[in-house]
């Protein structure tokens, strides 16, 4: 029975989780750290005696999580053992950062949207085949970058939120990263209304928590995410969509949603872009579902991770949804007046640059002055895109052109480092014809978009369709936990890839319709 299958290598997971630790990846340009981030647990009644030796070890508290006994704390390196020695501290363990696990994998204009589109995953996971029940609607928490409420194909009611970034720019109500967006209008984006696209819950009427944890660099630690799951949780989400992960799995956070699961509530997270086989928290947690993702043709995604962790797929290839007005950024390059097709650089400066084509190599190696004045021609591989661009900038470089070694359009990322020349990415084939075009005049341009809408990929944009799912199989079936939910779905899955549970697809794609009809004919959990 796949039931007592799952539940036996759920206990496997857990153990499993509580083991393992994941190194930080540390930028090669980085400096030492003089802190590191932590979470320190204190006994019950020592809150203010932990706090007080926080201060005297030179830390300083930066989350309260009181309800679960724990601070997060800006602790000088050397400090840790002075404090984990302290009789009012029960435990610490290091504060991980969490990402999200989605981005642009191309932008589609607003001129070109010119009628209401239903994606490619709404009948792919037969939403379009089920009618969502308000009167059985169980709440949806979507943790992430936030909410553009002033979209013109997202909701405006129903909808409830809180900020806990600490930014200081705009508010739960607010997108400045554009992901949480995208998300939410694979959920929840208006039927009907002649505009845009549709979501797997596309009536309006589905209730709507949003607890924004990210800020436009699209990263925020473990204690801030942990934060945003125990408000969706205060305002009695059932359902908890998390389109984001880290490596590095702790404790307490793993004690925190096995919380949420004794209280009845679904937690579903991506399962990770790395493409390789290592785990993602928190949907590496046995408590957690791990989602994965697939192409419009039902094919594992490239970049999905494939581990003993993922339990079931969604579609999460070239997603089209909604983003906030003037969010996307577009780009442009030129070589002896001939026009080329590039993406910017994920967290490239929106600036424009002239200069003669130079050819810069691999780009892993600075030449200060080499570049002075000229546009970086770079070649893929060895180092990040990020270092690439550095090396480029702090050679005299005025901007980047990366191109491709192996085909397709080059999609890169900075990774949040902060650079001041415009980055684009290029095919293979065109950066070999520009290498022909060396010392000739060269533009490079990043620039906004008015896109309301834009495709996206990662396990971020499968995570919505199987959240949303849940919550309009849960609309119908209001008397079944959120176990048996999970339970419900897990069998009622398109098998996919190898017969059975398998670690790309899991149980394979999540099938609105036919978790709908199991769960009517043979029950809850069954």
């Amino acid at each position: 029975m796949v039931n007592s299958i799952y539940s036996q290598a759920l206990r496997a997971l857990a153990a499993a989780a509580a083991a393992a630790a994941l190194a930080a990846p540390i930028a090669a340009h980085a400096a030492p750290a003089k802190y590191e981030r932590v979470i320190v647990v204190y006994k019950a009644g020592a809150a203010q005696a932990a706090r007080d030796a926080v201060g005297r070890a030179g830390g300083s508290v930066l989350v309260d999580i009181a309800e679960f006994n724990a601070v997060a704390v800006r602790l000088p390196v050397g400090a840790y053992a002075r404090l984990q020695s302290n009789p009012n501290v029960q435990s610490i363990e290091a504060d991980p950062m969490r990402h999200v696990m989605g981005s642009r994998s191309s932008t589609s204009r607003r001129s070109a949207v010119t009628a209401e589109q239903e994606p490619y995953g709404i009948a792919m996971v037969q939403a379009d085949q089920l009618t969502f029940h308000p009167a059985g609607a169980k709440k949806l928490c979507i943790v992430d970058s936030g909410y553009d409420i002033a979209h013109e194909d997202l909701p405006h009611s129903n909808v409830t939120g809180v900020d806990l970034t600490g930014s200081g720019v705009g508010d739960w109500n607010t997108d400045e990263a554009s992901h949480g967006t995208h998300v939410a209008g694979t959920i929840a984006a208006i039927g009907g209304n002649g505009v845009g696209v549709v979501g797997v819950v596309p009536t309006g009427n589905l209730p709507i928590r949003i607890s924004k944890v990210f800020d436009a660099s699209g990263s925020a630690p473990s204690s801030v995410i942990i934060k945003g799951v125990l408000q969706c949780n205060k305002a009695r989400a059932k359902v908890i969509s998390m389109s984001l992960g880290g490596g590095r799995p702790t404790k307490f956070e793993q004690r925190i949603y096995d919380f949420l699961a004794s209280r009845d509530v679904l937690v579903i997270a991506a399962a990770g872009n790395a493409g390789d086989t290592t785990t993602s928290y928190p949907a590496g947690y046995a408590s957690v579902m791990s989602v994965a993702a697939v192409d419009a043709n039902m094919a594992h995604a490239s970049f999905s991770q494939t581990n003993a962790d993922v339990e079931i797929a969604g579609p999460g290839v070239a997603v089209l949804s909604t983003v906030p007005l003037g969010s996307q950024t577009g780009a442009t390059t030129s070589v002896g007046g001939g026009a080329y097709s590039v993406q910017a650089m994920d967290g490239s400066p929106r600036a424009s640059a002239t200069g003669a084509l130079a050819d810069f190599g691999l780009g892993d190696t600075p030449a200060p002055g080499s570049m002075t004045g000229m546009i970086c021609l770079i070649s893929r591989g060895n180092i990040a895109f990020s270092d690439k661009v550095l090396n480029c900038q702090n050679s005299g470089g005025i901007g980047a052109i990366i191109y491709n070694n192996v085909d397709g359009p080059l999609l890169g990322t900075l990774n949040g480092v902060a650079t001041t020349i415009p980055s684009v990415g290029a095919t293979m084939a065109d950066g070999a014809t520009m290498k022909g075009q060396l010392g000739q005049s060269s533009t490079v341009a990043v620039f906004g978009t008015n896109d309301l809408y834009a495709e996206y990929s990662g396990t971020s944009m499968a995570t919505p369709h199987v959240s949303a799912v849940a919550a309009l199989v849960w609309s119908r079936h209001p008397t079944c936990t959120a176990a048996e939910i999970r339970t419900s779905l897990d069998n009622s899955a398109l098998d996919l890839g190898a017969a059975g549970r398998d670690d790309a697809f899991g149980f394979g794609l999540v099938q609105a319709k036919a978790a709908d009809d199991r769960i009517a004919m043979l029950g809850c959990g069954l």
